[in-house]
């Protein structure tokens, strides 16, 4: 059911072997798909809705009456929670605000940055099996925090009520019935129907991220994600069911979900993986799960607690739960996660809906190098810097040296014109 080894390198290469962006047949239909929207725009997403999506579809964005009916539709007490999770992502975004900052370095010099919001933003939120209304609220919460001026949401067109009310609650401003990569060309380029964005955020799968993938250049995007992943990191205090229903909420995404779980003994990864085979039978997505578990599924056995702290360093997760007596003694040594979850009682799930941090998180060991969503991303800096004629005469032999050095005579003088008698 799932791999149990001591072998780290085999480890690595379970988790590693979910690679799936290189697949050059989906990268040649998304080339052509993105040169047909280009030139055929509207018509050219009716036509890839119908073939997709068996939808014949008259208008893309969801209409005010359609709005309105959500809302009746909508359970009360779902609307209150969704209410409340708006607050708790909204205080956690406000934390991430960049603020304009001025610096007079000295009399005469002054040098700082300007911060300005995106003006059109674009999240893609996708449907299918599980529709992702949390997803809704982890994209347009910072855009709209960071001070976008428009958000638009593209979302495939059997559209639930939830993910209609969820992107009116947070402020998006248009809602696309257009699913898949067609939805990320429509942004990027524009359409009849759909403005063109600034930047695209939000997951999808293979032909959403190479079209992402495609995009970039032409606006920006957030990340290329990947298939989700959660390690666990325990300790002979985690107790078996917790670890083995974390684990199972990650393996219930995707069958391309990684699943990872280092512990300190034996005992405990066999005790695991009874209780996964135990708990699989009573979930619904239970043919997902056993694919997860089964492909990209391990248990690492290592009695050293610095050896699974590497491993960590070295997947990089997504998700990363430490489930010991003192995780603040093993936070400072993790170096790559995309978010840590301490303790006993912060579950991953706690993250993906309510506790206010961004679930849209790097993947695939893009830790490394990438960030989880924020308000900072749906934020422009721009340098600004002044020299007073006085300070500027001071360095201006110093930047006519370097001109000179690099051949840029047009350079060199547009420093010493000012000096001139």
């Amino acid at each position: 059911m799932i791999t149990i080894t001591t072998d780290k390198k085999l480890a690595l290469s379970i988790i590693e072997g979910r690679g799936q962006l290189d697949n050059e047949q989906v990268i040649s239909k998304v080339t052509k798909m993105m040169t047909d929207i280009r030139s055929n725009k509207d018509e050219a997403i009716k036509r890839y809705t119908e073939l997709f999506d068996g939808i014949i579809i008259d208008k893309l964005m969801v209409s005010e009456e359609e709005i309105k009916f959500a809302y009746k539709m909508i359970d009360g007490k779902f609307l209150k929670i969704i209410r409340q999770a708006i607050k708790n992502i909204t205080k956690y975004h406000e934390k991430l605000t960049l603020n304009s900052w001025l610096w007079e370095k000295e009399p005469g010099i002054t040098l700082g940055q300007k911060i300005t919001p995106l003006d059109t933003v674009g999240i893609y939120v996708p449907g299918g099996v599980a529709p992702l209304i949390s997803s809704v609220l982890m994209n347009a919460i910072p855009a709209k925090v960071a001070g976008v001026n428009k958000v638009i949401m593209c979302t495939p067109p059997e559209i639930d009520n939830e993910r209609i009310v969820a992107a009116k609650e947070c402020g998006v401003d248009q809602i696309f019935k257009i699913g898949g990569a067609q939805a990320i060309f429509a942004m990027a380029f524009g359409t009849e129907s759909v403005p063109k964005v600034d930047k695209i955020t939000g997951p999808g799968n293979i032909f959403v991220a190479n079209a992402k993938r495609l995009v970039y250049g032409y606006c920006d995007i957030d990340m290329i994600a990947g298939p989700s992943e959660i390690m666990i990191v325990a300790d002979d205090s985690a107790k078996v069911a917790y670890i083995a229903a974390d684990l199972l909420s990650q393996a219930e995404h995707d069958k391309l979900a990684g699943v990872i779980l280092g512990v300190t003994s034996m005992e405990k990864a066999k005790k695991v993986e009874i209780e996964l085979e135990k708990q699989v039978k009573t979930l619904s997505r239970k043919e997902t799960i056993l694919c997860s578990l089964n492909d990209y599924g391990v248990i690492y056995v290592d009695n050293d607690m610095d050896n699974l702290i590497s491993l960590v360093n070295e997947i990089a997760p997504e998700h990363l739960e430490l489930l010991v007596n003192n995780p603040d003694e093993l936070i400072d040594k993790v170096k790559n996660a995309g978010a840590i979850f301490k303790g006993m009682y912060s579950p991953e799930p706690l993250g993906d809906y309510f506790a206010g941090p961004n679930h849209t998180l790097p993947t695939g060991g893009t830790a490394r190098f990438y960030s989880p969503l924020g308000t900072y991303d749906f934020q422009k800096r721009t340098s600004v810097i002044e020299y007073s004629e006085k300070q500027l005469k001071k360095v201006a032999k110093s930047i006519e040296a370097f001109a000179k050095k690099e051949g840029l005579d047009a350079h060199k003088r547009a420093i010493s014109i000012r000096f001139e008698e």
